[in-house]
């Protein structure tokens, strides 16, 4: 597994960048490489990625989420990846979003990118386009305040 994390502050309140982090399907227009993210239900959404040509749909479950604190995810079905978003007031109009992902590598591009950071990379340019997504608006385009409680089999 290979492990990703990164950061970024980004001045609206941290409910703020919290609730526009719960939109799911706006994630294409900060996200390169995700074409298209389909809410399923509270907890299970449906995503289509093109990435380094490889275009692949898989479904990911929230594991855990707590309103403006974190949102955790799990793929199901057989793409190896997961992670969480956590959410740090730094003061009233300041979040500091932290990203921490794991995933497994499937094709030779894909282990030859992990080794040379590229996806660290993307990663740290999709929290960019967040910061200019949310900084630009200046309000979220939707919330989902829900609160979903890790179970004790899926145990860290």
């Amino acid at each position: 597994m290979t492990t990703i994390q990164e950061s970024i502050d980004v001045r609206v309140p941290v409910s703020t960048a919290y609730n526009q982090w719960t939109q799911f399907e706006s994630f294409p227009y900060f996200m390169d490489g995700v074409d298209r993210v389909v809410q399923v239900t509270d907890t299970m959404t449906h995503w289509e990625t093109s990435i380094g040509g490889v275009h692949r749909e898989f479904d990911a479950k929230i594991t855990e989420q707590h309103p403006d604190e974190r949102v955790a995810w799990q793929a199901v079905g057989g793409q190896k990846q997961g992670g969480v978003v956590t959410f740090h007031r730094i003061d009233e109009q300041t979040t500091r979003v932290n990203v921490q992902m794991e995933y497994d590598p499937d094709t030779l591009t894909e282990k030859v990118g992990a080794g040379l950071g590229v996806i660290d990379r993307k990663v740290k340019g999709d929290l960019a386009k967040f910061k200019e997504f949310i900084e630009s608006r200046g309000r979220e385009s939707g919330e989902w305040r829900g609160d979903v409680s890790r179970s004790p089999q899926q145990g860290e």
